[in-house]
């Protein structure tokens, strides 16, 4: 009889300790889940800002049709990329993106006239907004992946992880530099002072013309 208890005990324990891994993995897969879906929320949210920063930039320098069509090229990459779910590949499509992005805002410095436009202003606002909380949602997700991975390589979640399909997620790793929406700067170049021009010219600068003084 004792022998009989002592089974049915260690079979309960085994089946409690089996459940509470099974639920520990579901509430980390779905953590990880939820924070992908803030991804891509904010992914979308920066497709859908980047035609019309295109066409904004593109009614004061239409003749910079490569740029314009670089960015357009890598924002239907990153699309199809998104398509996938997978972070392998949506990572270097957003990376090759925001390259391109770069490249528009650095030809919209060029232009001093897009400072008083204010559809550009605000566009350039939301896209660093979003670009904020993209950020934070990244490093959410990847701190997630990582316990959740973490959670699948541990005693006894590992006996279960493969049987019930816990498959590990991959990393979504972005160039952070690339990804700062630059400041667009519209300062117009400085002027030489007038002491330089005349120093240069071979003529003698006002300084050096009252420290010499009259003739006697």
């Amino acid at each position: 009889m004792v022998v009989v208890i002592v089974i049915v005990v260690v079979v309960v324990v085994i089946l409690g300790g089996g459940v509470l891994a099974f639920n520990g993995l579901v509430r980390r897969r779905n953590r990880t889940q939820e924070a992908w879906s803030e991804i891509d929320v904010e992914l979308k949210r920066r497709h859908d800002l980047i035609p019309n920063l295109v066409e904004t930039v593109k009614g004061y320098a239409a003749h910079e049709q490569g740029t314009f069509e670089a960015v357009t090229a890598a924002r239907a990459g990153a699309i199809s990329a998104g398509a996938t779910g997978d972070p392998a590949k949506i990572a270097p499509a957003e990376n090759m993106l925001s390259q391109s992005l770069r490249s528009l805002f650095a030809v919209a410095e060029n232009y001093p006239q897009l400072r008083a436009v204010e559809s550009f202003l605000q566009l350039q606002e939301q896209l660093t907004a979003t670009e904020d909380k993209l950020e934070y949602a990244r490093r959410y997700y990847n701190t997630s992946a990582r316990d959740f991975n973490i959670s699948l390589q541990t005693f006894p979640r590992e006996l279960i992880a493969g049987p019930f399909g816990f498959h590990a997620v991959g990393f979504f790793q972005t160039d952070e530099a690339e990804r700062a929406v630059p400041e667009v700067s519209f300062a117009s170049p400085s002027v030489p002072p007038a002491t330089t021009t005349a120093t240069a010219s071979g003529l003698p600068s006002p300084t050096d013309a009252e420290s010499a003084g009259p003739r006697q």
